[in-house]
């Protein structure tokens, strides 16, 4: 997986993460290891069913994975 020219491979993983840490984690400081958990996951679930997303055209990703999702029709 670490191989020269395989960073797509982790792309997405990365790009979470860089979210979790600057929209929470460093916002919030946690204290203890049973606050970061308990925080985190608030925010995942956040960042799945409230977070609009520019890639997903502006929907969250709990709407696009339930099929909820308008895509714009081409012209």
């Amino acid at each position: 997986m670490d191989g020269k020219g395989r960073w797509v491979d982790n792309v997405f993983v990365e790009r979470l993460w860089r979210s979790v840490k600057y929209e929470d984690v460093y916002l919030r400081a946690y204290e203890t290891v049973s606050e970061a958990r308990e925080g985190i996951g608030t925010y995942l679930k956040f960042y799945n069913s409230e977070r609009r997303h520019q890639s997903l055209n502006r929907q969250t990703p709990d709407e696009v994975y339930l099929g909820k999702v308008e895509w714009p029709q081409a012209a």
